[in-house]
């Protein structure tokens, strides 16, 4: 109970200190400590973390807000989190059957969803757009690897554009898995366009289609709005969401999944 009371103080700080940081651009770690009402280290401790989750980028004595159109490359955002994202890709594996047929999107967590399913999925179609993905399923017999074609996207090792998207309209899906830069009360977001489009081909090929996304994407906005939260089935998550995301995702039908500890 101590522990849980512990994370929420902390789940809390990090929204207040992403709030005030929206609205300031940067931050002194002092004036944070203050405004917060804890010691100079804990905020040392909530920078540093929001940093390594590729949140915020830490300047010497505060931080400053991370641009407003730029994630961190996937390389690096896939040994963020790892904990947190392990468990999204494990119950999001309780979703999939043998016989379905999948969408997977590009991303540091679906790359760890990509893992799971590498190494105990069987008699599977998985199509996807991302390289690494494709890369890491195809060491599984089991699992048959559509890649789409299209212009390659170093950054997050993806193909898009128009080709990509025409190429997954001709397929029907179980299920599309999709990450996002984040989600908010208007919907998930993008930090670029061409992938948002190819995330609505996916969404709009899929009889279910299912966000995983780690708490850190949480009112989170960025260039592209890829759906509103009605489009979405299921958010799987390591955290439940609060405040009025939580509320709007009840309004809009979204199945939440999250481990029981959470």
């Amino acid at each position: 109970m101590e522990l849980t009371r512990r994370a929420k103080k902390k789940a809390d700080r990090h929204k207040r200190i992403l709030d005030t940081l929206r609205a300031n651009a940067a931050l002194r770690i002092s004036e944070l400590a203050r405004d917060l009402g804890v010691s100079g280290e804990t905020i040392r401790r909530d920078l540093t973390e929001l940093g390594e989750a590729g949140i915020v980028n830490r300047t010497y004595g505060g931080a400053v807000a991370r641009p407003y159109n730029l994630e961190p490359d996937w390389t690096d955002r896939h040994g963020q989190m790892p904990e947190e994202r392990a468990a999204i890709a494990d119950l999001a594996i309780k979703l999939v059957q043998p016989g379905d047929v999948l969408m997977l999107e590009s991303g540091s967590t679906l790359l760890h969803f990509a893992q799971r399913l590498a190494a105990t999925a069987k008699d599977l179609t998985v199509i996807t757009p991302c390289l690494s993905v494709a890369a890491t399923l195809g060491a599984n017999a089991g699992i048959t690897v559509v890649v789409c074609p299209g212009t390659f996207y170093a950054r997050e090792s993806t193909v898009i554009g128009a080709e990509t998207v025409a190429f997954l309209q001709q397929f029907h899906a179980s299920t599309a898995f999709f990450g996002s830069t984040g989600i908010t009360e208007a919907g998930l977001n993008d930090t670029h366009s061409g992938i948002a489009a190819v995330k609505r081909a996916m969404m709009a090929r899929a009889r279910k289609r299912v966000a995983l996304m780690d708490h850190g994407k949480f009112d989170l906005s960025s260039l592209a709005l890829v759906c509103p939260l009605r489009e979405i089935n299921v958010l799987v998550t390591d955290r439940p969401p609060e405040g009025p995301l939580a509320g709007a995702l009840r309004q809009a039908g979204v199945e939440l999944i999250c481990p029981p500890s959470a």
